[in-house]
């Protein structure tokens, strides 16, 4: 069994395993720091790809889990939420919120709780894959597994 100290790929199959849905963990030696790419890998539809992006809301990390078929508009999120300007956040907020590196966020095995909000058009998918930590790594799960283990807001994104 690996530790919550083995790394980032590590601490996502930790996450899926106390969570009952099981390591579903698989690794992409060539990579897949896309949708597009990780699409192609796994011969999917993009927009089954589930995005892991990190923004900034003042000051503070929010996780938004989108299709990779489309892009997140931020202003629509932001109107919804109404908390303020969200951000791209910078490639070193990203890692010091989630512990993983930009094109390899997983929605889960962050150091710390962060606010989730989860894509609503992602529920016409049977399965989805999302990032598991790493450029190389993916793992599936059903949509109400995703929304069940992240504890994120369900909404449109755009």
């Amino acid at each position: 069994m690996t530790t919550h100290d083995d790394g980032p790929v590590s601490r996502v199959r930790t996450v899926l395993v106390e969570s009952g849905i099981g390591d579903t963990v698989r690794r992409f030696p060539a990579g897949v720091p896309t949708a597009v790419a990780a699409a192609e890998a796994l011969d999917c539809d993009v927009a089954a790809i589930t995005n892991s992006l990190i923004f900034d809301l003042n000051g503070a990390p929010l996780l938004i889990l989108a299709s990779g078929a489309a892009r997140v508009d931020t202003a629509l999120v932001a109107d919804r939420l109404d908390e303020g300007r969200i951000r791209r956040a910078s490639p070193d907020f990203v890692l010091e919120h989630t512990g993983q590196k930009v094109g390899g966020v997983a929605p889960v095995g962050h150091p710390r709780c962060i606010r989730t909000l989860l894509d609503v058009s992602l529920r016409s998918h049977n399965l989805l894959w999302a990032g598991a930590g790493d450029h190389e790594s993916m793992f599936c799960i059903t949509y109400q597994d995703l929304h069940r283990i992240t504890g994120a807001e369900e909404t449109a994104v755009r």
